[in-house]
């Protein structure tokens, strides 16, 4: 089975790099499956899951934003911040959630409404990845 080579990168460094039969994430014209030999092609990223398939196993990163650049045999994805279920603490993101949906629900003038809207869909997406 042919496969790619995924990167992810941050600004405080490598996140994954690692082979896939595919990837699969969340662009901002919608959802992308990349598979081995596709066309080169740069994408925004919207905050969303990214799913790494290899055998019959899924891998799934919190990706927040960003670009993804398609090789035919590379995909190298450049995040403001990507993690793995295992580095995402469930209770912060939890607390995360609640505080952004009760600034949304406050109504306040002075609340950043898109600060707190992007903030929902970063707890949203990281709980989203570890369940």
């Amino acid at each position: 089975m042919k496969t790619l080579t995924v990167s992810v990168v941050t600004p405080d460094g490598p996140v994954l790099e690692d082979s896939y039969e595919m990837v699969s994430c969340k662009a901002e014209s919608g959802e992308l499956g990349i598979l081995p030999g596709h066309i080169p092609l740069v994408a925004p990223l919207s905050i969303n899951a990214v799913r790494l398939k290899r055998e019959n196993h899924v891998d799934k990163l919190a990706v927040n934003g960003g670009f993804m650049e398609v090789r035919p045999d590379k995909v190298t994805i450049l995040a403001q911040s990507a993690e793995k279920p295992s580095d995402i603490d469930i209770d912060r993101a939890e607390r995360a959630k609640e505080r952004a949906e009760r600034r949304l629900q406050s109504k306040q003038d002075d609340i950043d409404t898109l600060r707190a809207e992007l903030a929902l869909k970063r707890a949203i997406n990281r709980l989203r990845v570890i369940r």
